[in-house]
């Protein structure tokens, strides 16, 4: 059950980058094409990989998968932040973490003409993460929105097609060469935003993106943390089988409970990033939440 550790590291670093990245979104860099640009470019990086980890070219289908994959991906990252840009944090994530998992499930049984399928536990522990991911997140006064749904709908259709699609690439190649290669994808992604005047008008104005000096340095420093998560949740969709990929999209409920420890802790001194209301029955539903959770990971984890 190597995936399921290295799953949960994952999280824990994409938690603290999530709470920058609404940082950003809702103050210096507020266009979520803009900022879509910027991560996508920063897949580019990984071409300095190349010469270390036995970088592959492989078959036309295997390089079309790829590329393809890191498309999906830029296009989910781009309606993930355009609705954080929209809607409160506890809007979007309980609509994107109940409803991606199940679509990546879809994907995959249409994907394996139904020949790939969860074993009773696996279903207990696949809904019990879900229950608590939307749980922990979910609050009375905030509810979710016919248009909040529409395009968190949108984010988890395109992620769901990136998690499934890149489990086939890890399944056809190594894993840095498939990695490498789904970052070139994005990068095609994020220059196909340069055709938009919006972006374009934005990008060579940069007193009105906010992108220099503290802004840059932040965005950079966060994007190579994330890029830390992202390769390690690469690395337990790459180690897990194919029909733990929706799993792990479940398992995004872990990422909750440390955004909810992150957002205590900071809640008090940056209350822009993620105030958290704290109160009997709020800590009660967090706690109920994550204890729901931790049945599921200990199904996963001693079954």
């Amino acid at each position: 059950m190597t995936w399921l550790i290295v799953a949960i590291v994952s999280y824990l670093i994409l938690a603290a980058a999530f709470l920058v990245d609404k940082y950003l979104l809702t103050g210096s860099i507020a266009n979520p094409k803009v900022y879509t640009f910027y991560a996508g470019m920063a897949g580019v990086v990984a071409l300095v990989l190349i010469p270390f980890v036995g970088f592959e070219i492989p078959g036309a289908w295997q390089i079309f998968l790829a590329l393809a994959c890191g498309i999906f991906f830029v296009g989910g990252l781009f309606w993930f932040y355009k609705a954080l840009q929209l809607f409160e944090p506890s809007r979007v994530v309980p609509a994107l973490g109940g409803i991606l998992p199940v679509f990546s499930f879809l994907l995959i049984l249409i994907f394996s003409k139904g020949k790939i399928t969860l074993t009773l536990p696996d279903y207990i522990a696949f809904a019990l993460l879900i229950l608590g991911s939307v749980l922990i997140t979910y609050k009375k006064t905030q509810k979710i929105s016919s248009k909040c749904l529409l395009i968190s709908s949108i984010a988890a259709i395109f992620f769901a097609f990136y998690f499934v699609l890149a489990k086939y690439v890890y399944l056809g190649q190594p894993f840095w060469s498939g990695l490498i290669w789904i970052r070139i994808g994005s990068f095609l992604a994020a220059l196909g935003f340069l055709l938009t005047r919006e972006v374009r008008g934005e990008l060579f104005k940069p007193k009105k993106t906010g992108f220099q000096g503290k802004t840059a340095i932040l965005f950079l420093s966060n994007q190579a943390g994330g890029a830390v998560g992202n390769v390690l949740q690469s690395w337990a969709i790459a180690l897990a089988p194919l029909v733990y990929v929706a799993t792990i999209n479940a398992l995004a409920g872990v990422q909750y409970v440390f955004l909810f420890i992150f957002s205590i802790i900071l809640s008090s001194k940056f209350p822009k990033i993620l105030k958290e209301e704290v109160s009997k029955e709020i800590i009660a539903q967090k706690i109920f939440a994550i204890l729901i959770i931790g049945g599921g990971l200990a199904i996963l984890a001693f079954k």
